[in-house]
């Protein structure tokens, strides 16, 4: 029996930075929850620069934005709710995503406060259907970050899974990252010379499903609802 060999070209990868050149750049807005002011260190801000910085591989530009800084006023909705309400302000930004980053401490086992006005502020978007039936939020993509010296990361990121996905988000797999630091001591993520290669693995992931998820939304959006 004669034999038969047959030759394969092998496919062309491209190199990533050749192919990020034909990727759509996105835009991802990061909220830091974080109780403190402007002027103080945050291990929140240091997580959310990690998240940065691994979207940047997939075409994604980051803005982190602390939300304490905007004086953001109680209330349900997306006009100012008193004088120098920060919060139309950070809507707007939101609007201009492709991607919405929480990222919030762990408080009495519980997100920030900071981080529940916010969501608070979009419960809005509820009542804001244009004429297909969407949401400001559709189309967009939430995922979570959060930091803490004790346990409570799951619980935090289940509450905000909700929540987002509640007033219109959509959320990748593997759409979170998270360090809590051993029960009882005093260490903070901010303190930490470099991540744990855990959650950097996390991060990068979280990175590369929500990059992906985003992407694919932009080019191909949900079907009228009306």
């Amino acid at each position: 029996m004669n034999s038969v060999t047959k030759t394969l070209e092998a496919p062309i990868i491209e190199a990533p930075a050749a192919s990020l050149r034909r990727m759509t750049t996105l835009k991802a807005l990061a909220f830091n929850c974080t109780l403190k002011a402007a002027d103080k260190t945050s291990s929140t801000d240091k997580l959310l620069g990690e998240i940065a910085g691994a979207f940047r591989p997939h075409g994604v530009e980051t803005e982190i934005v602390r939300v304490a800084a905007f004086d953001v006023l109680p209330g349900v909705t997306s006009e100012a709710e008193g004088p120098g309400d920060g919060w139309p302000a950070l809507r707007a930004k939101i609007v201009a995503s492709d991607i919405l980053v929480m990222g919030t401490p762990i408080w009495l086992g519980q997100p920030s406060s900071v981080c529940k006005r916010v969501l608070e502020r979009m419960d809005a978007f509820l009542g804001e259907t244009d004429e297909r039936g969407h949401m400001p939020s559709y189309g967009k993509v939430a995922c979570v970050a959060v930091v803490g010296n004790e346990d409570g990361a799951h619980h935090v990121c289940a509450e905000l899974f909700q929540a987002l996905n509640d007033v219109g988000f959509t959320l990748a797999a593997s759409g979170s990252t998270y360090w809590v630091g051993e029960a009882m001591q005093k260490t903070n993520y901010i303190d930490l010379q470099q991540s744990p290669e855990k959650t950097a693995s996390t991060t990068k992931t979280l990175a590369a499903t929500t990059a992906h998820l985003a992407r694919l939304l932009k080019g191909n959006a949900y079907p009228n609802l009306s």
